[in-house]
């Protein structure tokens, strides 16, 4: 029996550097998306910008190693790689210095993006990378170029003071599934004058936007799946250790794509999602690595 075609899951935004306490890890949420999304199956691309600079190749080289495509990463020369300072609290909770005016934030859109774009199963943005109008206009033109099907998945990551209305309405307006977590919640729907419980609020954007679904992380505290005609609440998973969190959210944005993209039911996405993310709580940095036994693809 011939073998099932894998999906094809895009990453679309910043790729980077997490300076973490204990050094450098390779990071950027749509790349940490799509790292845990090749683990489960998926084939995997990611498209970004670096500099062309010794960061800029040894974070290409690493994707390489990690089983990632570079082929749509571009080289900029006038800009550095992306470079993140995080520093982690005591209860492994992290907090960001992000560089401007890096190598992602001018990411082009090229012909082979336009490409790649035709035959995506899946898309991964977030709003940190339309921080700049350029890599801004290069997503928009990205997601405009998918075929109808695709499953584009707004990942929010509010950092610092990169996003606004104008910007979350726009990529909401792309977008056909809708991840953020208890704290970003509040700070969209004021934005974008909704108001109403955790539960009237998920309701409003799935309807105002015409989404798919919505899934809310909670931390220790589980997640909530909501779609048109069901909702899911998963109450967490228990963690002796947490050596920190960076990057739980990500592996629970790519268990989410790869659930529906198997039509797998909430049930069964929000266990997985929220086992492994709790998986990738144990270890350092996004990019953990998962168990041999972790059977996720059927």
């Amino acid at each position: 029996m011939a073998e099932e075609t894998p999906f094809v899951v895009v990453g679309l935004g910043e790729v980077l550097w997490d300076m973490l306490p204990e050094g450098k890890q390779l990071g950027g949420a749509p790349a940490n998306v799509v790292f845990h999304a090749n683990a489960l199956g998926a084939q995997c691309a990611m498209v970004s910008c670096v500099g062309k600079d010794p960061l800029g190749r040894e974070l290409r080289e690493l994707l390489q190693v990690n089983g990632l495509g570079v082929e749509f990463i571009s080289e900029d020369p006038a800009h550095p790689t992306g470079t993140v300072s995080v520093s982690v609290s005591s209860d492994g909770q992290p907090s960001y210095t992000i560089h401007e005016k890096v190598a992602w934030d001018y990411m082009p859109f090229r012909t082979e993006d336009k490409m790649l774009a035709a035959r995506a199963n899946a898309v991964c943005f977030g709003t940190l990378a339309s921080r700049n109008p350029h890599s801004w206009e290069s997503i928009r033109r990205f997601l405009d170029a998918t075929m109808p099907g695709c499953l584009r998945v707004l990942d929010v990551n509010l950092r610092q003071r990169y996003y606004s209305r104008e910007i979350i309405h726009d990529l909401l307006n792309h977008a056909e599934v809708l991840k953020l977590n208890e704290n970003e919640l509040p700070m969209i729907t004021a934005l974008l004058n909704i108001d109403g419980s955790t539960k009237e609020r998920m309701e409003k954007l799935l309807s105002e936007f015409a989404l798919h679904a919505v899934a809310l992380t909670r931390g220790a505290r589980g997640s909530v799946l909501l779609t048109q005609d069901s909702l899911e609440v998963h109450h967490g998973i228990c963690i002796d250790t947490i050596v920190d969190t960076v990057g739980a959210g990500d592996a629970f944005s790519a268990v989410l794509i790869m659930g529906l993209l198997h039509e797998w039911s909430l049930e069964e996405i929000s266990n997985r999602a929220n086992q492994l993310a709790s998986i990738v709580c144990c270890q350092a940095g996004a990019m953990a690595s998962h168990p041999e036994n972790l059977q996720f693809i059927s």
